[in-house]
């Protein structure tokens, strides 16, 4: 079975970084947490570009293991690395730049050809050009494409899109969807931004002072009550769902999953059959012992309490089952104790706000 393995503890004055990392073979997985609390020393440790102490395996291959006095330099382990900046060659174009990986691979190790990234990264109108003249996003692009081309057994990305600002975010974001779901390359991806590891991470490690807080599957993760993603104003659930129709008309959209159907305006077309991401927010659902018949709110799910737990002055937040799928809702402690809502009862989630993550 594939798996990423890694244990690493790596002491500096002031901050020691303590992981045990349990990952999967393949997808994205995201290393989340607030500046400052060991998400880049990891992954650089794992790219052997930090001397930490431990055990580093990525789908049966030993990059290190201090048991043994195993230890591959950083250029004999076979990853991709993307950084904060794109640090492209000026002088070079961005065929050449790409180009530059391949020089040491032998054609036989190629699991991505050159082609392959420059379709993946829709980078084909911009090969002849100079690093100069491209925006930040098109440099990012080429600088991932660049890490593709050289067939890593993994691609490790630092916060990839940290200095880019929202329009060329939003340029970005659809091509890492689009490496997410035609390569079987595991990537390891270093984010501050909850919207971004929502979007594309179907795993999620919080780190928090140099340990690992909690890991697991990012849906589960988002919903726990004992962890602060489940908290405040951003707080929101992810739904995995399956279009049904789509009305142009009404640029209303259908999705099933386990728990129901939810509807949502979209303007994009996407095929009945094609699966889809949602997000929905937690100050966006609200709680009945009823189902309302006559309501404006399109979107009502049959749902039990799970856990309730203080969630600000004036606050709390519910956690919810519908049918296997974690919701969570956000309502004021005047309304949680006016209804008498307790742990294990069965209401209806009157959901008003979804929104598609990608």
């Amino acid at each position: 079975m594939s798996a990423i393995q890694t244990r690493l503890r790596l002491a500096r004055a002031g901050f020691t970084l303590d992981v045990d990392l349990r990952l999967p073979g393949q997808g994205v997985s995201a290393l989340f947490g607030p500046s400052g609390c060991g998400k880049t020393t990891c992954l650089r440790a794992i790219a052997g570009l930090e001397r930490a102490q431990g055990r580093v395996e990525i789908n049966g291959q030993v990059w290190q293991d201090d048991a043994t006095a195993t230890w591959l330099p950083t250029h004999r382990r076979q990853l991709g690395y993307v950084f904060q900046e794109a640090s492209l060659f000026p002088h070079l174009s961005v065929r050449r730049n790409m180009e530059y990986g391949l020089r040491r691979l032998p054609a036989r190790e190629r699991r991505v050809s050159l082609d392959q990234a420059v379709q993946l990264l829709g980078l084909a109108p911009l090969m002849e050009r100079a690093p100069q003249t491209l925006s930040g996003g098109e440099r990012q692009r080429v600088a991932i494409a660049r890490a593709l081309a050289a067939s890593p057994h993994m691609l490790l990305m630092d916060e990839p899109l940290a200095a880019l600002d929202a329009a060329r975010k939003a340029e970005v974001l659809p091509y890492l969807e689009r490496l997410q779901r035609s390569l079987d390359i595991p990537v390891l991806y270093v984010s501050h931004s909850i919207d971004e590891v929502a979007r594309l991470a179907g795993h999620l490690v919080l780190i928090e002072q140099g340990r690992v807080r909690a890991q697991g599957p990012t849906a589960p993760m988002l919903a726990r009550l004992d962890l602060p993603l489940a908290h405040g104003e951003g707080a929101a659930a992810l739904v995995d769902a399956v279009v049904a129709s789509h009305d142009a008309t009404d640029h209303l959209l259908t999705v099933r999953f386990g728990g129901g159907e939810l509807r949502l305006v979209s303007t994009r077309e996407h095929a009945p059959g094609s699966r889809v991401r949602l997000r929905v927010p937690a100050r966006d659902v609200s709680l009945s012992r009823t189902r309302a018949e006559d309501s404006t709110i399109l979107n009502v799910l049959p749902a039990r309490i799970t856990q309730i737990a203080p969630d600000g002055p004036g606050q709390v937040a519910i956690a919810l089952d519908c049918a296997g799928t974690p919701l969570l809702a956000r309502v004021t402690r005047h309304s949680s104790e006016a209804l008498a809502l307790r742990v294990g009862e069965a209401l209806f989630a009157q959901v008003k706000g979804v929104a598609l993550a990608d």
